[in-house]
């Protein structure tokens, strides 16, 4: 994979960071010259991605969390967000719609599907008390478009 451009992050997994990581985001990909819609909707997929990594890959413990984002050809996005909290035993049944491992908190259970919505392509890797990797891309429009 030819790497054009590349950004690592790397934050403590507390609620006020998930501000920091689209900010991180969006100066990044300036360079690439977003639709004001696609800079939205990668700053809330990404949103969704930190959030999760806080209450429920740390649930109110403290961690790290990695943010990389890359450039690359044919103005693909790339963006992984990586945490080593408690992990997913079953991350088929957590990408259903609603299904939440949090609700005494009012958590809606919508984040990987918003995630699925914003960006073209969404992988998630885990497995309990090792954390978990999501990783998205976007292909964005042609300038003119």
């Amino acid at each position: 994979m030819e790497i054009l451009n590349e950004i690592k992050f790397t934050m403590p997994s507390l609620s006020v960071n998930e501000s920091a990581a689209r900010a991180v985001v969006s100066s990044f990909l300036i360079q690439a010259d977003p639709t004001v819609e696609e800079l939205s909707d990668i700053r809330t997929a990404v949103s969704e991605a930190v959030t999760n990594a806080v209450v429920h890959g740390y649930r109110h413990k403290k961690g790290n969390i990695e943010l990389t984002v890359r450039l690359l050809p044919d103005r693909v996005i790339y963006i992984r967000i990586k945490d080593k909290g408690c992990g997913i035993a079953d991350v088929e049944q957590a990408m259903e719609p609603l299904f939440t491992t949090a609700p005494e908190e009012e958590r809606s259970g919508l984040g990987f599907s918003v995630m699925q919505s914003f960006m073209d392509k969404l992988k998630v890797k885990s497995a309990p008390d090792k954390g978990t990797t999501v990783t998205m891309r976007k292909r964005l429009s042609a300038h003119g478009d």
